[in-house]
């Protein structure tokens, strides 16, 4: 009887990448808060809003990705081999998903310096 660890790969893949999707999105949208704030000019009500709105996006890009790129192609047919396809996978999501982090640090950082330098131009303004 050949036994097939693909079933088992995708049982261990998917719980992986849900919770790791889940806590890199909660903790960057957590603390993702402050900038927005700052941003929207402690304007609270599109502050939080835009923040979920990037997050629900987070969360989508992501977990889509993770399901696209699942598909176990060979036919694994022992627990070394279903270990080394589990830690490719999951090891190049988690790559995938670290420069999805800071591709949305650095949209934070874009829109906060964008922020303080309408405001200086404002400043001006009223100074003349």
């Amino acid at each position: 009887m050949n036994t097939s660890y693909n079933f088992t790969a995708y049982l261990i893949y998917l719980p992986v990448v849900i919770v790791l999707t889940w806590y890199v999105a909660h903790t960057l949208f957590k603390n993702s808060k402050a900038f927005m704030l700052d941003i929207f000019n402690g304007k609270a009500e599109i502050a939080i809003a835009t923040n979920k709105m990037f997050e629900t996006g987070f969360y989508l890009l992501n977990l889509g990705f993770a399901f696209w790129v699942m598909k176990i192609v060979d036919d694994i047919a022992a627990t070394r081999g279903m270990l080394e396809v589990l830690s490719a996978k999951i090891g190049g999501y988690c790559i995938y998903l670290g420069i999805s982090l800071f591709f949305n640090l650095y949209l934070f950082f874009r829109g906060r310096r964008i922020s303080k330098e309408r405001a200086r131009k404002a400043a001006a303004v009223f100074e003349v």
